[in-house]
């Protein structure tokens, strides 16, 4: 069977109510994937979070124009942090917990990779351009899609890496559409690759006990064309697979 998959939703105003939705582009490279997407809406405490992630095999951190607010990694806020989303940074970082506590395998993206740093004791650069040496890693808003997430430069995968064994290659071209970027490494990741000024580009939670990786990337956008793309979706997919298949085997006992 399909693995299903929840996905991270981020809430926004419209005409006077609150809407809890994801990003198509998420939901149809799980489809392509051969996964089946179910968008978790950003409803904070009111949810159990435990029992929906007993019923699922795996769970996506999407990327968002919001930012983490942060109070959550000990620093005082400002217009240079924003926008926020405070509904999701309540659901997710305590959602991203609870996924490796329980062994769910785990992937994320972009915001989502921000937020697994912080969820895990991180810290992270508000404004990564105006830091010495290092590229603009923003996009211009006014692009179109194609133009937005088009590759843009390479990344290059440490020594030991586990994602370049996916890609058969310690090198790969990604997109680029972010201002935030990891600051201080949390305790229990691993740097998996870089960009050539140094940012952090990809991590692995080291002792997750199933598929746990974060990419600063948006792989997304390029999923069914770009064949690293494409790669990264399906070892996730597979992984949520092989939790499920795990799950059954175990409640047949």
């Amino acid at each position: 069977m399909a693995p299903v998959i929840l996905v991270t939703a981020d809430v926004r105003e419209i005409d006077g109510t609150l809407w809890h939705a994801a990003l198509e582009p998420y939901l149809t490279a799980l489809i392509g994937a051969g996964a089946i997407p179910l968008i978790l809406p950003s409803l904070g405490s009111v949810l159990e979070l435990e029992a929906a992630l007993a019923r699922i095999d795996g769970v996506l951190v999407t990327g968002a124009r919001s930012n983490i607010h942060p109070s959550h990694y000990g620093v005082q806020p400002s217009e240079v942090h924003e926008p926020f989303d405070p509904a999701r940074d309540e659901t997710t970082l305590r959602l991203i917990r609870s996924t490796l506590d329980l062994g769910v395998p785990l992937f994320a993206i972009c915001r989502g990779v921000q937020e697994l740093n912080v969820a895990l004791g991180g810290t992270l650069f508000a404004e990564v351009q105006e830091l010495s040496g290092r590229f603009d890693h923003r996009a211009p808003p006014d692009l179109s899609p194609d133009e937005r997430f088009q590759l843009a430069h390479d990344v290059t995968f440490d020594a030991g890496s586990r994602l370049a064994d996916v890609f058969g290659s310690r090198t790969i071209r990604v997109n680029s559409a972010h201002r935030q970027a990891i600051d201080q490494l949390a305790p229990r990741l691993v740097v998996e690759a870089r960009a050539e000024d140094g940012t952090i580009e990809a991590v692995r939670v080291a002792d997750a006990t199933a598929f746990a990786y974060g990419v600063q990337w948006h792989p997304e956008y390029w999923a069914a064309s770009d064949p690293p793309s494409g790669m990264l979706f399906r070892a996730f997919a597979k992984a949520a697979h092989d939790h499920a298949g795990r799950a059954v085997a175990h409640a047949a006992e």
